[in-house]
Parts: C-alpha cells; structure tokens; sequence
C-alpha cells in the first residue's frame, strides 16, 4: 500500500510536522482546507505552499512528506464529495486526552472560520440556506469553548455533539457551494 491509499489520520499527519521542525497541531490547517476546498478549491500545488508556509519550510523535506500532505488534501476533497456524506474533521482521536481533542477541535474551528472570514461577504452569505447560515453562525462559540476538560464520559458526549455539529457544518457548505456533489439522492449512481 503506497501513501496515497493510506489513509491520512491526525497522528500521520502530526508525524510530517514534527519531521519539519513543528509542534503545531494540524487540526488549524484542517479546517483551513477544509473551507478552502468548500469555498474556492485549493490547488494541489496552493495547499502544499500553505502547509510549507505553516510549517516554515520552502518545501517539504521529502517526497514521502509531500505525497502525505498531498493525500491529505485529496482525502479531504473526496470525503467532502463522496455520496457517504462520511468527510470526518482530522482531529486528535482517541488516543489523546479529552482535553487534546477539544483544543484540536478548536483549532479546526479557528482554521475553518478564518477562511470564512477571508472569502465569504453578504453577498454570497445570502445565497446560502438558513439551516447552513446558523450552522456556522454557531461555529465561532466553538472556538471560544472550554477546553481544559477531563475525561468523564458527559464530556465526551458533549465533544462529540460538538465535533459532529462541526463537520455537519463543513458538509453543509461544501454541499450548498457544489449543488449536485455529493448526489445524496441517488444513492446507486456513481460519481463519475
């Protein structure tokens, strides 16, 4: 299995990071992607400068990092589009504290809103539905939330209720901004 068939989780992508010197979490550029691919798309070659810009890299150090970061944006993309509705956030998972998912959570909201507020004006905020406009009006609130929480099965509840409000969020605008992909309603047809 070559690395771009793997799937692309947080840690992989963590794993890129650190090899480039950086202790940053990859959820921010997560959600950056992700409202970039919603938005405006994002080339390949734009995403992999973003990242490198992040990273303070002119590059990435080698093809194998390239290729996972590459295979991030294209995981991204697909999952977005795929009839499944399955596009999931790349968050810290169980692995990690309670505490280290919520600040990844947070950081994806930060990432997702900056973008937000770079592309979208009244203009297009009027073309969207109401459901989605107070889907994200909400989101803000999540970037300000609590994240020094322990590990009790209501917080974990909670952060799921969160994370899911999150992503439904980050469906909902992809769907509004590319009207027939996914094709949700039929269900046997393919996509190409």
């Amino acid at each position: 299995m070559s690395l771009i068939d793997e799937r692309q989780d947080f840690s992989a992508i963590a794993d890129v990071y650190l090899l480039h010197g950086s202790m940053q979490s990859p959820a921010f550029l997560d959600g950056r992607l992700c409202a970039l691919l919603a938005l405006k798309d994002v080339s390949a070659e734009a995403w992999l400068d973003e990242v490198c810009s992040s990273l303070g890299v002119e590059q990435p150090r080698d093809s194998a990092s390239a290729e996972r970061l590459l295979g991030w944006r294209r995981q991204t993309l697909e999952a977005l589009g795929a009839s499944e509705m399955n596009y999931e956030p790349l968050l810290p998972d169980e692995l990690f504290s309670l505490a280290e998912q919520a600040r990844g959570l947070q950081e994806w909201t930060l990432g997702f809103c900056e973008v937000l507020e770079e592309v979208v004006d009244d203009d297009l905020r009027r073309q969207w539905s109401s459901a989605l406009r107070e889907a994200l009006d909400d989101l803000p609130a999540l970037a300000q939330m609590e994240t020094d929480i322990d590990d009790s099965p209501e917080n974990e509840n909670d952060l799921f209720a969160l994370t899911e409000h999150a992503r439904m969020a980050a469906m909902m605008l992809y769907t509004e901004q590319h009207p027939g992909q996914p094709q949700v309603e039929q269900s046997d047809a393919t996509l190409h």
